[in-house]
C-alpha cells in the first residue's frame, strides 16, 4: 500500500474554510492510500515546525508528498518543505493552489525552480495554471480539483430575484468590499435586494465590510453568516439566486465549481483561472476586474430574462459534472502508480 504525507495547512477545526488537504486527503484515504497530514496547528511557527519535522520523521516510511502551494506567506512552508524533501531524497510532488503563483514564477524565478524544478511532477488543478507552468518549462501534469456530484442537488429556478451569495473567507484579494457595493448599486431598482456573505475573516476585511454596509446604509440588506459546513452553505444557497464571485486573483475556486453544480447563476470578475472555468455568457456572465456596475448589469439582465439564467445554469451543470471525483480519482491513481 502505498503511503502519502501531505503537506498544507489543515486549519478548519480553528474556524478556518477547509482547504484541499482535507477533502482531497481524506478522499485518498478512502482510496486506500495511508495518509499522513501536517500540520493543524493553528500558530505559524509551530505548524511549519511540524510540516518540516514530519517530512523528517516520515522520510523512511512514506513513498510520496504532496505539497500544496499558495502564493502568498505559505509559498515560504512549501520552498522550505520542498528542500528538506530533497535532503531526504523524497519523491514531492507540488499541487498549485495561489491564483498569484503566475505573479511568483516572474518575481522569484530562482526559488521558483527550487521547488517546481526539482519536484517528481508539479499538479496544476485548472488548465491555466497548466498552461502557465508549462510556458514556464516546467513539468505539469492537469488534475482539477473536485467534487462529489451526489452532494450537490442541482436547483431549477425559473424565475430569478436579485438575492447574492458570495462564499470565501475574508481576504483583501477577494476583494469582498465589491460585493456590498454590488448590492448597493441593485438597491437603487431594487429595495428587496439581499447579499449574503459565508465564510471566516482572514485579514479584517470583513470588520471593512461590516463598516461600508454601514455607511452605504445597507446593513439591513446583508447577512454575514461567519463560516459554515459546505452542508450547511449548500442548504443556504437554495434560498439565493446568483452566485458572485468578486476576487481580484484566482485560479479554480472550488466554490465557483459547487455553486455552477447546485444550479446558481455564476457572476464572476474575469481574473486568473476564472476564464479557464467559467465561458462567459455560456456557463456564466465573466466582468473586469473591480468592475460593479458591470456585475449588477449583468445580475440585471438574468433578472430581466430568466431564460438566459436557466441557459447558463444548464452550461454549467455539465461543467461540473467534469469535476466528479468518480472521474479524477483515476488521475490520481494513474500518478501514483507510476512513480516509482
Amino acid at each position: 500500500m502505498r503511503k502519502i504525507l501531505y503537506i498544507g495547512n489543515k486549519l478548519s477545526k480553528h474556524g478556518f474554510s477547509v482547504t484541499n488537504i482535507e477533502t482531497l486527503g481524506e478522499q485518498l484515504i478512502n482510496m486506500g492510500y495511508e495518509v499522513y497530514f501536517a500540520s493543524e496547528y493553528k500558530n505559524k511557527l509551530l505548524r511549519l515546525f511540524d510540516m518540516l519535522f514530519s517530512i523528517i520523521r516520515l522520510s523512511n516510511k512514506v513513498n510520496f508528498v504532496l505539497i500544496d502551494v499558495y502564493s502568498k506567506q505559505a509559498f515560504y512552508f512549501a520552498l522550505l518543505s520542498a528542500w528538506v524533501c530533497r535532503i531526504f531524497k523524497m519523491q514531492y510532488f507540488p499541487i498549485l493552489h495561489g491564483g498569484n503563483l503566475p505573479f511568483r514564477l516572474k518575481k522569484n524565478p530562482v526559488l521558483c525552480k527550487s521547488i517546481f524544478g526539482k519536484s517528481s511532477i508539479n499538479i496544476a488543478p485548472s488548465n491555466y495554471f497548466f498552461n502557465v507552468f508549462s510556458e514556464a518549462g516546467y513539468d505539469v501534469m492537469f488534475i482539477p480539483n473536485n467534487i462529489f456530484l451526489e452532494n450537490y442537488k442541482f436547483r431549477e429556478r425559473k424565475t430569478f430575484s436579485p438575492y447574492l451569495l458570495w462564499v470565501r473567507s475574508f481576504d483583501k484579494i477577494y476583494n469582498p468590499t465589491m460585493a456590498i457595493k454590488v448590492l448597493k448599486e441593485l438597491l437603487t431598482k431594487y429595495p428587496n435586494a439581499h447579499l449574503c456573505m459565508v465564510g471566516p475573516d482572514k485579514d479584517g476585511s470583513k470588520k471593512k465590510c461590516l463598516e461600508q454596509a454601514g455607511e452605504m446604509g445597507v446593513q439591513k440588506n446583508v447577512t454575514f453568516t461567519g463560516w459554515m459546513s459546505k452542508a450547511d452553505w449548500h442548504s443556504l444557497a437554495e434560498k439565493y439566486d446568483f452566485f458572485i464571485n468578486t476576487t481580484h486573483v484566482d485560479n479554480t475556486p472550488v466554490s465557483v465549481i459547487e455553486a455552477m453544480a447546485l444550479g446558481l447563476p455564476v457572476v464572476t470578475t474575469d481574473v486568473g483561472g476564472i476564464s479557464y472555468l467559467v465561458e462567459n455568457e455560456k456557463e456564466g456572465i465573466l466582468v473586469s476586474r473591480g468592475n460593479v456596475k458591470q456585475m449588477a448589469s449583468a445580475i440585471l439582465k438574468i433578472i430581466d430574462n430568466s431564460e438566459t439564467g436557466q441557459v447558463l445554469a444548464s452550461n454549467a451543470r455539465r461543467k461540473a459534472e467534469t469535476f466528479d471525483w468518480a472521474v479524477v480519482r483515476h488521475q490520481w491513481k494513474q500518478l501514483f502508480e507510476n512513480s516509482n
